[in-house]
């Protein structure tokens, strides 16, 4: 027999339970300490406010903390036929603790739960983000120290442009990083509201102290309009999913690069046998595929804001089941970001940059734009510098001093690394919370 808090007497179709559950019992797994932590502020406040007595709060905080405690060794399930997570857990409760369990829903709904749950999941998804983020952009910095005399070429539009550097090449990739943390702190902000006591997005008869669940699960303000705490379902997804997708572009563009370094026509990087691939019929090759699976990854990520933009787009106010499929959507992102993030650090470790690359004669024209400088700071105006060094590169009389001074703030002699750090580290600040 089905199990649902909402059932009348009378069991569902099972083909319209499949339908409408779908994956929620296995993605509801991981809410499962969210939807005990929840329910543990929750009760509380029900005690203080005179639902219930100290002594039925007394039974219940242990019962939980016995669920939570499953939970944390991997042996709670949601059994067949209970319907989600937050069922599992109340009918736990009432088997254990008979009636007692069946009061823990009072002045709530599985509306402001979910928001509950989903809410604490994102605010740790992000935090996890951040660490990952923080570790990479580390890895970055430790590069763009190590390799920033080595000189290699800049481009524009795939062609030979100017001198760059690996210094100026590692830290750009840091920098970046730092843009795109500012997208998740402004989804961590969003993500640390709390929408309980909001029920079913009208609020609630009962005196219902919201103040006091803020404070216990540690949000830094609730959401205050009870309507407004339920649009923010969705709201706070596509949040989330832009700083998924901005922390996944600047690691595709990154692995698309070192895709192209790794190049033989190229030729600047290079990774140890063990952590390329082969090929199954031409025995020379070494394959970057950590870097392209990176790359397919990250661009399937970055479709997240439009996918869940789709999704919302012509919902009526209110909560509609619709909502629930972005479960599928998020709950996979957020852990291959992580995965990738992590990868992308591994790697890193063991990159091999090749040296004296400008040497070649093929990057002769990359000095240009130097000797022009050069001859401005001696006094020739600049539109005559410009075509007397074009004039010997069109008569092939052009002959490169390859020589580089950059001095100025964020150039190839002066990377700004511990600026860039600066920034960093005040933006982690931002994304708070218990470890």
């Amino acid at each position: 027999m089905a199990k649902q808090l909402w059932n009348k007497g009378f069991e569902p179709d099972q083909l319209i339970e499949n339908f409408t559950v779908g994956q929620d019992r296995e993605l509801d797994l991981r809410l499962a300490r969210y939807d005990v932590q929840g329910s543990m502020a929750h009760i509380k406040m029900l005690q203080k406010i005179g639902l219930l007595s100290q002594e039925e709060l007394a039974r219940l905080l242990p019962a939980l903390q016995e669920i939570a405690d499953s939970i944390e060794r991997g042996e709670f399930v949601i059994e067949d036929g209970v319907e989600d997570v937050h069922s599992q857990v109340e009918f736990l409760l009432t088997s254990k603790l008979g009636d007692i369990g069946k009061k823990i829903h009072s002045g709530r709904s599985r509306n402001d739960q979910v928001l509950v749950d989903l809410k604490l999941f994102f605010r740790d998804e992000l935090r996890t983000i951040s660490k990952a983020v923080d570790k990479l952009f580390h890895r970055l910095q430790l590069l763009s120290e190590e390799h920033r005399d080595k000189l290699m070429p800049g481009y524009t539009h795939l062609q030979v442009a100017m001198p760059s550097s690996f210094g100026l090449w590692f830290g750009a990739y840091a920098e970046s990083l730092t843009d795109d943390m500012q997208l998740v702190v402004a989804a961590y902000n969003i993500a640390n509201q709390n929408p309980l006591g909001s029920a079913a997005g009208y609020g609630s008869s009962f005196p219902l102290d919201r103040e006091m669940t803020t404070e216990l699960l540690g949000f830094a303000n609730p959401h205050y309009n009870v309507v407004a705490a339920q649009m923010s379902r969705g709201k706070t997804e596509r949040a989330v999913a832009s700083a998924v997708a901005a922390v996944a572009s600047t690691l595709g563009h990154m692995a698309m690069d070192v895709c192209m370094w790794m190049c033989n026509n190229f030729a600047f990087v290079s990774f140890p046998d063990e952590l390329t691939t082969g090929s199954s019929i031409m025995p020379h090759k070494k394959n970057p595929d950590v870097f392209e699976i990176m790359r397919g990854k990250c661009n399937r990520l970055q479709s997240l804001p439009n996918e869940l933009t789709i999704l919302t787009a012509n919902l009526p106010l209110g909560y509609n089941r619709d909502l629930q499929l972005m479960k599928d959507i998020m709950f996979p992102a957020t852990t291959s970001l992580v995965e990738c993030l992590d990868m992308a650090d591994f790697m890193l470790q063991h990159i091999r940059v090749k040296d004296n690359i400008l040497d070649d004669p093929r990057y002769d024209y990359i000095f240009t734009v130097e000797d022009v400088n050069r001859l401005v700071l001696q006094g020739v105006p600049f539109r005559d510098a410009y075509k007397q060094v074009g004039m010997a590169v069109q008569n092939k009389t052009y002959r490169p001093t390859r020589t580089v001074s950059h001095t100025h703030l964020g150039s190839i002699g002066n990377p700004a690394n511990k600026e860039i750090a600066a920034k960093m580290e005040e933006l982690m600040g931002r994304v708070k919370g218990e470890e």
